[in-house]
């Protein structure tokens, strides 16, 4: 008997006498994998320093528990290398895919492997919203058949409004729970004489994006998801009517001269790692600011969470049946063989253990509900979190799963464009020409 199957002995008595939650504080017990003891697994990403480190750490377990040796290697330039490699019949056993449209796109060659049912309904179990994350991991095979392809392992957020704690309870606001009463707190904070948002589009040659993810956020919110997917894949034009109320629905807040930083001029020119610093001013430039998760490292040094600032849930409406849908984005494991110890370190990646153990390292955010979110590294993660395991729709950023020359060439600019005093029909025309430009 080896040194492996004897430790998982010696735990298993050990567990006839103590209750399994002392080992875990969610009370799963830690993950138990099988005896592959001389399997080899290779895994290609594109998380560099620190994350590597951090996804390594993670993957101790599984090597411990199983005598599997996992190797895991990261790139910047992933999305060249993976297609090189699997055109050459060689990738690693394991591709971690920096967006879902990329692995989509890598599945129709026919270089990665269809997950299983048990896979699929670990998803569909443990993370919220299930049935999202299924569908954003669900692409056409080479014959043109939908598959499952895999999971979703470190997500963000982007429904946010950041605020000042200070500067809402100085004036009596109240965090809004719905778009109505975000829209009438809009309203109220204009009228008191304060300027409700810090809106900013530039970001050198990606000038335009953060508008991209207003018209997201706006199109989740007063459609169903299906219209969001028949937008993002052009089934619905561009040039829709409900594309171009969703663009004039952004401009009453970014063409409103009383309800921007700067006014509706300022907007396209003020820098999108800048825009947020409005809220620390004094007196404040901005009373509101809506942006990812990412969007503290941007914020003044010294600035303390929970304290100096904080955030909020950007809201739906409570008038429409469209529940809590949250936008964001993330990284997508996949496989491109189904060999029995790939197979089994997928499996050990919906295992909370795993999902915990990176949590503690920071900078990582998961929409597994049965994690114990003591071990994220700070409150602000346990507060993303709680927003993410509350969604009842999870879509990701649809500029990122648009074709490059429209999520990243077209889309960006006619955002500009609007801003600049360009008519909604005539940006969102100009959008679906390059879209048929590319069909």
């Amino acid at each position: 008997m080896n040194i492996l199957k004897i430790k998982k002995l010696l735990l298993a008595s050990v567990l006839l006498v103590f209750p399994t939650s002392i080992f875990a504080g969610s009370g799963h017990y830690h993950y138990d994998g099988p005896d592959i003891s001389g399997a080899k697994i290779k895994i290609f990403g594109p998380w560099l320093a620190p994350e590597d480190e951090s996804f390594r750490d993670v993957l101790s377990i599984f090597e411990k528990e199983t005598g599997a040796s996992v190797e895991y290697g990261g790139s910047d330039e992933f999305e060249q290398i993976i297609n090189i490699d699997c055109k050459a019949g060689n990738p690693a056993d394991i591709a971690v895919f920096p967006q879902p449209g990329l692995a989509a796109n890598i599945a129709a060659t026919g270089c990665l492997a269809p997950q299983g049912n048990d896979l699929k309904q670990m998803v569909l179990d443990d993370y919220a919203a299930g049935q999202s994350w299924v569908d954003l991991t669900t692409y056409a095979d080479a014959n043109g058949n939908d598959q499952f392809y895999g999971i979703f392992f470190r997500v963000n957020v982007k429904s946010l409004v950041w605020y000042s704690p200070d500067n809402f309870e100085d004036n009596g606001y109240e965090v809004p729970k719905t778009m109505e009463e975000l829209l009438s707190l809009t309203e109220k904070m204009a009228s008191d004489g304060n300027t409700p948002w810090c809106i900013g589009l530039e970001s050198g040659g990606a000038t335009g994006w953060p508008a991209t993810d207003w018209m997201e956020e706006i199109m989740l919110r007063t459609h169903p998801p299906s219209v969001y997917d028949q937008w993002v894949s052009n089934e619905m034009p561009f040039n829709d009517q409900k594309v171009i109320d969703a663009m004039k629905f952004f401009g009453t807040f970014a063409l409103n001269d009383d309800y921007v930083a700067g006014g509706s001029k300022a907007v396209a020119t003020t820098g999108f790692r800048d825009s947020p610093k409005g809220l620390f001013t004094s007196p404040p430039q901005c009373m509101m600011h809506r942006q990812a998760s990412f969007i503290p490292a941007f914020f003044p040094e010294g600035v303390e969470a929970g304290v100096d600032y904080d955030f909020f849930y950007f809201p739906a409406y409570s008038s429409k049946d469209l529940g809590r849908p949250v936008l964001g984005a993330g990284t997508v494991v996949t496989a491109t063989n189904n060999d029995p110890a790939t197979t089994e370190l997928m499996k050990f990646l919906m295992h909370p253990e795993a999902h915990e153990r990176f949590m503690g390292k920071g900078g990582f955010l998961t929409p597994h509900k049965g994690v114990d979110k003591s071990k994220y590294a700070s409150d602000t993660f346990r507060g993303l979190h709680d927003i993410l395991v509350g969604a009842t729709t999870f879509r990701f950023d649809g500029s990122d799963l648009m074709p490059g020359a429209v999520g990243a060439g077209s889309f960006w600019t006619g955002m500009v464009d609007y801003t600049n005093g360009k008519s909604a029909k005539d940006v969102a025309d100009a959008i679906q020409s390059s879209w048929d430009a590319i069909k």
